[in-house]
């Protein structure tokens, strides 16, 4: 049973002034106090025990106050927390870039930090547009992207999120207006037909000297629908894409380090974008970071011209505190059988989530790597599923028609059974 909250304590004084995460001031959704987080456990005000099936939207991927990362974390502090990026450099920016470089694919061998994920968008998509100014061609500027995809709420981020189906319909005519062409058809398992890429090959035809970059999330479909789609598609696009002479550019936030079974997801296909960016999961869930990894011929014709810079410097840039907790979480993400975990977290997830498939409502129940997802026939009502996850004992962040988990890899099978169990006891209670 749900318990009301306290009228004097934190979630009361939350209401009077914060706001949060696409959520309504005036018809707010429930919210609970969390007093300590551990492992793979979240406890609130009231002293229930909450197991954490969403590692904090995808990024706490050790769980909460692994002492690798607290060490870290202390051990920076006690030099400095921060200075401004521009004109200085430290130990914990270039470790952490030695380290992206070393892990991603040879031909990236440039790092931008950012704020967050969105940033990082943000920055790829700026170099994107200069380096096609560098190289002489401004009238390079449009981004293709496909539809059912979401790259983060920022201006640039928005313009190639899904202009109908996604959450951000409401700015279309502020953003810049992108080339769209259909989400991928073929789902992870399925062939690629012959006329799969036919609006692709159409739209490269017609409009390939206008356009500056592909921006795809390679395999997984994210926020914009969770949807696992063909390593044949991506392959294939990215082929068009090189025949045109097009920039590729990969959002890997919510899919890299892990998630999917490989480090990155674009490994499932063997393709290499020009233009990477990764988050989330980049510092263990500790503080925001993000990052832009491109190869020196994007660089280059960023740099060509007279006084070429890219155009871009956050204040917090590589903040010290943030590469260094960085550098900590992915070295041991490297130093941990993740691929043996992430393999067994999805066997989990199939042989507990697939019941779900019986229940009134369920359109479809799919897992990849440490994703899983149930997706339903009509959205859900949050303010009805979110108290009846939380009764059963996890933190499970639906939306839309999505009631999915992306569970921290340190997630024993007992926590995964009390994931799987909520949503599955939850949607048969919302069935009646």
């Amino acid at each position: 049973m749900t318990l009301p909250a306290d009228p004097t304590g934190v979630v009361a004084r939350d209401r009077a002034h914060v706001w949060h995460p696409y959520a309504s001031v005036v018809e707010p959704f429930p919210l609970y106090e969390v007093t300590e987080a551990n492992g793979t456990r979240l406890t609130l005000a009231d002293g229930r025990e909450l197991v954490d099936g969403m590692s904090s939207w995808w990024a706490a991927v050790h769980g909460y106050r692994h002492p690798v990362l607290d060490r870290a974390v202390h051990d920076q502090v006690d030099r400095f927390a921060h200075v401004m990026f521009g004109g200085l450099t430290h130990e914990p920016a270039v470790a952490l870039a030695e380290l992206l470089v070393d892990i991603t694919p040879a031909a990236l061998r440039r790092v931008f930090f950012a704020d967050s994920g969105s940033v990082a968008v943000e920055v790829a998509v700026k170099m994107a547009l200069q380096y096609w100014h560098g190289r002489g061609r401004p009238e390079r500027r449009l981004l293709l992207t496909v539809r059912g995809g979401y790259h983060g709420d920022t201006a640039g981020a928005m313009s190639v999120c899904d202009p109908v189906s996604g959450m951000h319909g409401l700015f279309n005519d502020y953003v810049a207006q992108q080339l769209f062409v259909a989400r991928p058809r073929p789902a992870y398992d399925e062939p690629l037909a012959p006329t799969d890429l036919d609006e692709v090959r159409d739209v490269l035809g017609q409009r390939s000297g206008e356009i500056a970059a592909l921006v795809v999330e390679p395999i997984v479909q994210g926020a914009g629908g969770m949807r696992f789609y063909s390593p044949e598609y991506l392959r294939s696009l990215v082929e068009l894409c090189r025949e045109h002479g097009v920039l590729v550019l990969f959002d890997e936030i919510a899919t890299g380090f892990g998630r999917t079974g490989t480090l990155f997801a674009m490994e499932h296909a063997d393709v290499v974008p020009d233009i990477l960016c990764v988050g989330k999961a980049l510092t263990g869930g500790y503080l925001t970071l993000g990052a832009t990894l491109c190869t020196d011929e994007v660089a280059a014709g960023i740099c060509a011209a007279p006084g070429g810079a890219l155009m871009h410097g956050p204040t917090f840039m590589a903040n010290p505190l943030a590469c260094a907790v960085g550098r900590a979480s992915v070295q041991l993400l490297l130093d941990s059988p993740w691929q043996a975990t992430v393999t067994h977290i999805e066997t989990v997830l199939r042989e507990q989530l697939a019941p779900c498939r019986d229940l009134p409502g369920v359109a479809d129940v799919r897992v990849l790597g440490a994703i899983g997802v149930v997706e339903t026939t009509e959205p859900v009502d949050m303010a009805v599923l979110q108290p009846a996850l939380v009764d059963r004992g996890a933190w499970i962040r639906p939306f839309g028609r999505l009631v999915y988990t992306m569970p921290p890899y340190v997630s024993t099978d007992s926590d995964l059974a009390v994931v799987t169990g909520a949503i599955h006891g939850a949607l048969q209670d919302r069935a009646g």
